[in-house]
């Protein structure tokens, strides 16, 4: 999208504002110059006014509370506290505002230590990525699918039950693993906490640009030498999903148990729960009924009035990570002991009712 020159001005002055009063023809000794900042800054997901993430809400011509904080820079900068008031978001916010410099280069952005998750977590090791935990920890957890299934029997279809979508890139959520619960969590397992890098190398925003959010392989092939692609990368001899193959990335291992359970899912619905199931992962609410049972998602199929609604509290629980670990594109990278872990014992737990096949599967 082709910014506005006007707007650009604007931006610049903001940015001048809350980065220093650097003149835009200069370049620091130390690093970047504000132009540098700011073109980064257009260029990722933060600033695109015509994303769906910043227009949602155009026709209501505002933001509400629930979703203010992450979909507006004064949304966030308002619930931690960065405007003067309390933190916490009890109003809406305006449309059209994106994640600029001033949501995060404010006293109350930076001073941020602590940020809580949807279970109730609370973590304060996130360092600098404090502020962008905020965001990205998803909308649901382990917590809060048990909250709903609650008393319901394990394999009978129950109407009162609906998916939760845990959102858009919880990579947090996927992160602090085990300590956030943001996965769905088996009773009697053990899940990985914290995934720890290298020092240099361990925050949200010393593995992304804070301004473009991409980030350099080159700073990864210093120990992983010889990757070509940050999806070869792995650290382990251990073959999770009995493949063979030891080659390929960990995020080969990952998804070729995410593929496992989207097919064991399927099994499931169909042979238990008496109602096919299709996966979108570009249309809410992801999962639909398939009409024609041909095990793929067809033209009208993936439309709101033909959501799944057949749930038991076997089936959506597993569902509920596999979305987790599809929302996550980065998450063989954020902590691939923890995705592994709640794919083995969805499949697992599904294979109490069909047929699975976990010969060979290593759960870490």
């Amino acid at each position: 999208m082709t910014i506005p020159r006007s707007t650009r001005r604007t931006i610049f002055a903001v940015a001048t504002l809350f980065l220093g009063a650097v003149p835009l023809s200069s370049t620091a000794q130390d690093g970047p110059s504000l132009t540098d900042i700011v073109e980064a800054w257009l260029s990722s997901p933060h600033a695109q006014r015509g994303d769906a993430a910043f227009t949602h809400w155009d026709e209501d011509g505002e933001v509400p509370p629930a979703c203010a904080t992450c979909h507006s820079g004064p949304g966030l900068i308002d619930f931690v506290g960065g405007d003067g008031t309390p933190p916490g978001i009890d109003h809406p916010a305006p449309t059209g505002a994106l994640v600029d410099c001033a949501t995060c280069h404010n006293a109350a952005s930076a001073a941020l230590a602590t940020v809580t998750f949807p279970s109730g977590a609370t973590a304060d090791t996130l360092g600098s990525g404090t502020i962008c935990a905020v965001c990205h920890q998803g909308r649901e957890s382990s917590d809060s699918v048990d909250a709903a299934i609650a008393g319901a029997a394990e394999d009978a279809v129950n109407a009162d039950l609906r998916f939760l979508n845990i959102h858009y890139r919880a990579a947090a959520a996927t992160l602090l693993g085990g300590g956030a619960r943001g996965g769905y969590q088996y009773d009697g397992k053990t899940y990985a906490g914290q995934f720890s890098h290298v020092p240099d190398l361990n925050t949200c925003t010393s593995c992304h640009s804070p301004h473009t959010t991409q980030v350099a392989l080159d700073a990864c092939t210093t120990c992983h030498k010889g990757a070509e692609d940050f999806r070869a990368i792995r650290i382990t001899p251990t073959d999770f999903d009995a493949d063979g193959n030891t080659a390929e990335g960990i995020h080969g291992e990952i998804a070729t148990l995410h593929e496992a359970l989207g097919a064991t899912l399927q099994a499931y619905a169909t042979e238990v729960a008496g109602t096919a199931i299709v996966y979108d992962s570009h249309a809410y609410p992801y999962f639909f009924i398939d009409s024609d049972g041909d095990g793929a998602v067809t033209e009208g199929e993936a439309i709101y009035p033909n959501r799944y609604q057949t749930w038991t509290p076997r089936l959506l629980r597993a569902a509920y990570n596999y979305q987790f670990v599809a929302k996550d594109p980065g998450g063989y990278s954020h902590n691939p002991k923890y995705l592994i872990q709640l794919l083995y014992d969805s499949l697992e737990s599904l294979g109490a009712q069909v047929s699975v096949d976990l010969s060979g599967m290593t759960r870490p």
